[in-house]
């Protein structure tokens, strides 16, 4: 492994770190476009918000203090409703994991059946009614993404919720091609930071044909998605995923492993840093 990070290390890490600006920076742009019916915000506002929000998120599960740090960059008026926005951004980016997780799931499950060879044969009904079940949470997620009008009439529907209302109406502000691009963002996105992982793999000496280990690394992040846990100690959980799913395809553990920290550091940790030192400078209470 020492041999083959030598050979290629300092360029696969370079484009790793590269690629991390273009990741953070493609999900900037999303909430750049969605924010814009409340307020105009620059690319670098749009993106200091992002990495502010990654800051906040570590510490809570499935990273939901990712919205409490943007919507610090937003005015006072708009804070609560720039959360709804956000909502939209990370439904765009689940939709197109679930998709590509699903796809990724189906080569596994079709391919691999000597990793169930010791498991009890229900097994293979549950991994049948598992992807029926992801497939009709994916078509449905789908629906409500492009019919977003839904979620108002469940907020004018349960008195509870109908205070808020008020708060989720720039969700129907988006047309359907706001809404295809969002989609194509988050594509982009996906693509960028799976190959990011592939060119670690790679880099740490993990020997696998690209469009196999794009496949099993789409169920990994798929599992990720759907498993609560906090991004401080995702490490573990994301270690044992990656060896389960890579380790069919690779003996390398230790490889594995360290791509997999590598590809949390840079994507994650990092960004949170960069984030943390921008809070700094954001006055929480009033606008500038």
């Amino acid at each position: 492994m020492l041999v083959t990070l030598r050979q290629k290390g300092g360029m696969a890490l370079t484009l790793v770190f590269v690629l991390m600006i273009f990741n953070w920076g493609l999900e900037a742009r999303k909430w750049q476009l969605l924010v814009r019916s409340l307020e105009a915000v620059s690319f670098l506002r749009a993106f200091s918000a992002v990495l502010s929000g990654v800051s906040l998120s570590i510490n809570t599960p499935n990273r939901i203090g990712e919205y409490g740090g943007r919507m610090l960059y937003m005015s006072n008026q708009n804070k609560l409703k720039s959360i709804a926005a956000t909502m939209i951004g990370s439904l765009s980016q689940l939709i197109i994991t679930i998709i590509f997780g699903l796809t990724g799931l189906i080569y596994y499950v079709n391919n691999f059946p000597l990793a169930k060879a010791n498991s009890y044969p229900a097994a293979y009904i549950w991994e049948k009614i598992l992807l029926v079940a992801l497939a009709l949470i994916g078509v449905l997620a789908i629906i409500l993404y492009f019919r977003l009008q839904i979620v108002i009439t469940i907020f004018e529907k349960i008195p509870v919720l109908r205070k808020a209302k008020v708060f989720m109406q720039i969700i129907t502000r988006y047309t359907t091609a706001d809404l295809q691009y969002l989609l194509l963002l988050s594509a982009c996105r996906y693509v960028v930071f799976s190959a990011q992982y592939l060119i670690l793999l790679n880099t740490f000496g993990v020997e696998m044909l690209w469009w196999q280990g794009f496949l099993l690394n789409a169920v990994i992040y798929l599992v990720m998605a759907v498993v609560p846990t906090i991004a401080v100690v995702e490490l573990g959980l994301r270690g044992k995923v990656s060896i389960y799913f890579l380790g069919l395809l690779s003996d390398n553990t230790a490889a594995i492993i360290a791509a997999t920290v590598g590809i949390w550091l840079v994507n994650l940790l990092l960004p949170a840093v960069l984030g943390s030192i921008l809070l700094l400078g954001v006055k929480i209470f009033k606008d500038k």
